[in-house]
């Protein structure tokens, strides 16, 4: 092949592939190689076309099975070979997916890109809850956070929430963690209310996903869900927690103070 390629920054969405939008589809069916994250599924790794080379750069929960330079080395020697890549991010390609380091390295290398946007995993969840993330009338503003520092590898402290924990604010919180036992306390020591709601989504959109409805005081009894999870705090959810948890009920699925939440496989 003649020229250089392009490197397609591609949202996979949450992980149902009906989320994936009609370029990132065309791209992938159109892509000379993938290279995606660990949390992409393979029904959607599997829209790529046949000839294309599929290789999992993933690196998740602290293990990684490649490093990033080698992701860098992976995007920029295709494209130079004239190929194009897909470079298949879960969620939005923009929201806590290393984005902007990979498209430094591009630009310092003279490759071009495109970044194509998707569906990212906290509005796939609080979708799945049925609820909105503002309301005009209680909810005014979103606050997008991730409980995990790449350098730090540390959870936020107290101190982060001192000017964001306010009650017209929706939570958006990334890898929030198995133990919110500090979480739920760093919230109550800036000001939230103990009675203010939470839902803790895991798997959002897929077969696989669980969800716990309670609000801040009951934090720290979150059962064990599989990552990825999203926790989602805000007025917003108030009916969204009423009507889960009467679904809950009618379905026999209450356990003392929480409940998981088995989504009916379409």
């Amino acid at each position: 092949m003649n020229g250089t390629g392009t490197v397609y920054f591609v949202g996979a969405g949450p992980g149902d592939p009906e989320l994936l939008t009609l370029k990132a589809h065309a791209l992938l069916r159109r892509a000379d190689v993938v290279l995606h994250d660990d949390l992409v599924s393979g029904e959607i790794t599997a829209l790529a076309a046949s000839r294309a080379q599929v290789v999992n750069v993933g690196k998740r929960c602290g293990k990684k099975k490649i490093t990033q330079a080698h992701i860098n080395e992976l995007m920029i020697d295709s494209a130079r070979r004239g190929l194009n890549v897909v470079r298949l991010k879960s969620g939005d390609p923009g929201i806590f997916g290393r984005l902007a380091e990979e498209i430094e390295t591009l630009r310092s290398a003279r490759i071009p890109f495109e970044i194509v946007p998707g569906v990212t995993a906290g509005i796939a969840a609080a979708a799945s809850v049925g609820a909105s993330l503002t309301d005009r009338r209680k909810s005014s503003r979103v606050v997008i956070v991730s409980r995990h520092h790449a350098h730090e590898g540390a959870a936020t402290s107290g101190e982060d929430w001192a000017g964001l924990a306010r009650e017209d604010t929706t939570f958006v919180i990334y890898m929030p963690g198995g133990d919110l036992t500090g979480l739920r306390q760093e919230l109550l020591d800036a000001g939230l209310p103990p009675d203010f709601p939470a839902v803790l989504v895991s798997h959002a959109s897929t077969t696989r996903q669980r969800e716990w409805t309670a609000t801040l005081a009951d934090l720290h009894q979150a059962p064990p869900l599989d990552p990825p999870s999203i926790l989602l705090l805000g007025r917003s959810f108030d009916v969204g927690q009423r009507e889960a948890t009467s679904f809950l009920a009618r379905a026999g699925e209450i356990a003392q103070n929480w409940h998981v939440l088995d989504l009916v496989e379409k």
